[in-house]
């Protein structure tokens, strides 16, 4: 009935609503399923972790009507692929020293079970933000060794660069999430032999997938790039002279692919490892990507779990729309909605591949942005366009808007007259209330969505750093094996079934 609903013109849709049956009809049915809805109980043998850089609940509230409208719908009723999970809960993101955070804090809280301090990646918070030698003896590890420990594959899918700050905690121990490379490494840190992240992909973890950007923090400085040879900004750039990913193929004897003809070809089904990198630094917006080129994150991550799946002991895969925030931080809303949109077809693509019985997926956010939806626009107003309602110097304003950032143009005490603008293009720069040459993070509560195994355990409002151990829980995976001990025959079971 509401997919029926979602069809109708916003006239036709407002009459529908008139009626009190609809809404009471709606909301029985939705009580029903509550009722009928029993705790999944089972280990999971995998798991799956989609991060939004960037999503916070204004966005992802947002990124769902504009699904709905790209659809021509209204979009406010629309039901996205991450609305259909069962369990809701939210999540505190501050960080030990900052009352907003960054993704690299964030990151070490969901992905390590700890929080620390901002900047920081895979240590404690009694490291210092810079501070080599402060990161000797507080390293800490993430789910994703925790489940390679325990004989899982594990896997990594991003937008942007591999070596970034959500992906590299996964893998990395670092004082600085801006270490990419050797040629990052400030003397002190090559003093007190602290490595940089590029070169801990391959030392720490045996990571089965690697998909994302990040092709010039892998090879020597001056080497060409195969894609951009005559971009000098797209050449290696490392110092020590060692090309990552031949040494990567070396240890592996693996896929290496850099463009879509060769990531299509290769087979999952006989595929252990694969490395692709399709861009020298982060991949290009969903909406600005060459199809030809670059697969979307649907496609990369339906690849990762197809190959991921082969292990009959299951698997840990972490998938980050993290282009979400950078378009934030550009006061891009119309760019950034479509990233997360893009992220929403990803998790659509888990769902088809995976089976709610043994698979737990979680989705979550590190932070939000200071984006706001304001203005009584009717029903059905493009979520990219302009409010109805005109504010005290009659000019028009737009439904989405920043509270800092690079939309601030305000000259001689007066802001810019929008009526001849059309708001609704990707490069659109949001009107913004403080000038700011990239806007912020926000620091409310971010939401966490769960289905499959023990995604109970998500309900409520926690500390970020409480969803690496509900999920290694209910995997049995890291310190805290006590499901498996209630469970030990499902649990053999499971890990001996494929997938």
């Amino acid at each position: 009935v509401n997919r029926a609903i979602t069809n109708l013109t916003p006239l036709n849709l407002v009459c529908v609503n008139e009626s009190p049956e609809f809404w009471r009809s709606q909301a029985q049915r939705t009580l029903q399923a509550a009722l009928d809805r029993t705790p999944n109980t089972n280990v999971a043998k995998n798991i799956v972790l989609f991060l939004g850089d960037g999503m916070g609940i204004t966005t992802y509230t947002a990124a769902r009507i504009l699904k709905g409208q790209l659809q021509n719908q209204s979009g406010e009723e629309t039901v996205t692929n991450m609305d259909t999970f069962p369990y809701v809960g939210l999540a505190k993101t501050y960080s030990v020293d900052f009352q907003i955070p960054d993704s690299a804090a964030t990151a070490t809280a969901y992905l390590c079970g700890v929080k620390t301090n901002l900047n920081t990646i895979g240590v404690s918070a009694a490291a210092r933000n810079g501070v080599c030698r402060s990161q000797k003896g507080n390293e800490v590890t993430s789910i994703l060794r925790w489940a390679k420990d325990a004989g899982k594959a594990v896997g990594i899918v991003t937008t942007t660069r591999v070596q970034h700050a959500t992906p590299a905690t996964s893998y990395a121990h670092s004082a600085s999430r801006k270490w990419y490379s050797d040629a990052d490494l400030p003397a002190s840190a090559r003093t007190n032999n602290c490595t940089d992240i590029a070169s801990q992909l391959l030392s720490n973890t045996d990571i089965d997938v690697i998909i994302g950007g990040g092709r010039k923090y892998m090879t020597p400085r001056g080497t060409r790039d195969p894609e951009y040879p005559r971009d000098y900004s797209s050449r290696g750039r490392r110092k020590d002279g060692r090309h990552l990913i031949q040494e990567w193929q070396s240890l592996k004897a693996a896929h290496y692919v850099w463009n879509k003809t060769d990531f299509d070809a290769v087979d999952p089904e006989t595929t252990d490892y694969l490395m692709a990198l399709f861009e020298p630094g982060d991949m290009h917006f969903d909406l600005e990507r060459d199809p030809l080129m670059d697969p979307s994150i649907a496609e990369t991550t339906e690849k990762a779990i197809r190959i991921l799946s082969r292990n009959p002991n299951g698997f840990f895969l972490l998938v980050e729309g993290g282009r979400i925030d950078q378009a934030h931080h550009a006061g891009r809303g119309s760019m950034a909605l479509h990233e997360a949109v893009a992220l929403d077809r990803a998790v659509g693509k888990a769902l088809e591949l995976t089976n709610e019985e043994e698979t737990l997926i979680v989705v979550t956010a590190d932070h939000s942005h200071p984006l706001v939806i304001n203005g009584y626009p009717f029903r059905g107003n493009s979520i990219l366009g302009k409010s109805p309602l005109w504010a005290s110097d009659m000019m028009p304003f737009t439904t989405l808007m920043y509270g800092n950032g690079p939309g601030n143009k305000m000259e001689g005490g007066k802001r810019p007259d929008i009526r001849k603008v059309d708001t609704k293009t990707s490069g659109y720069v949001q009107l913004a209330a403080v000038p700011l040459k990239s806007a912020t993070h926000g620091g409310e509560d971010v939401v966490i969505l769960a289905r499959g195994p023990m995604a109970h355990l998500l309900q409520g409002v926690h500390e970020q750093s409480y969803i690496a151990h509900a999920m290694a829980y209910a995997a049995c995976v890291g310190t805290d094996r006590r499901h498996c001990a209630a469970r030990p025959a499902v649990a053999a079971a499971r890990n001996q079934a494929g997938p």
